[in-house]
């Protein structure tokens, strides 16, 4: 059960003007925006923020940053939002085997030496303590520019603050992305956890 239920997605008409964006990257609202609006000021700053970070302004994909949004909370545990980034990656032209072969990116055909550089930055940046060194630094600045490492650390950085709320608020998961980490990741043990 959430710590706070969250309320329709029309409670709010700030708001409601920003679902869309959401309704057409995941096909519903998730219940963690629909729990910020209590306070409408959060909810709507974290819409924008949201959208800002995942306008793809350089060579850095739509799939490739809902993948480092993936790695991000696979990395700090968070199931609801690992069900909604590889929910979003697929909606975004991620395939079948890329999106079943994440882990093994390291070693994978599948992924491009620039994305192995990515994810291993999302992997060290999302760690605890941060585990960003000169080695990760330098083979991230070999295949993406000042710009494209800004955006891809915004997508770290934007799932750090989703990982906290969501685990914290213990915030329901909904049908569309529960199928997904099934999906996905249900041969291998995954669960939807503590978001009932």
């Amino acid at each position: 059960m959430p710590l706070i239920d969250p309320l329709d997605q029309f409670a709010n008409p700030e708001v409601e003007r920003l679902v869309k964006f959401f309704n057409e990257t995941l096909g519903f609202c998730p219940n963690s925006v629909l729990t910020m609006q209590r306070r409408p000021a959060i909810a709507e700053a974290f819409v924008n923020l949201n959208m800002a970070v995942m306008a793809n302004e350089g060579r850095v994909t739509a799939e490739q940053k809902r993948l480092v949004g993936y790695l991000t909370s696979a990395q700090t545990g968070c199931r609801y939002c690992q069900a909604h980034t590889i929910l979003a990656a697929e909606r975004y032209g991620g395939s079948q085997q890329r999106l079943d072969h994440i882990w093994e990116f390291r070693s994978s055909d599948l992924f491009t030496d620039a994305e192995k550089a990515m994810f291993e930055f999302a992997l060290a940046a999302s760690s605890v303590p941060n585990a960003v060194d000169q080695k990760i630094e330098s083979e991230l600045k070999k295949h993406w520019d000042d710009g494209e490492v800004v955006e891809i650390l915004g997508v770290i950085a934007l799932f750090g603050y989703l990982n906290r709320w969501n685990d914290s608020m213990g915030t329901s998961l909904e049908t569309g992305a529960e199928d997904a980490g099934m999906k996905y990741f249900g041969k291998k043990g995954w669960d939807k956890g503590k978001h009932q």
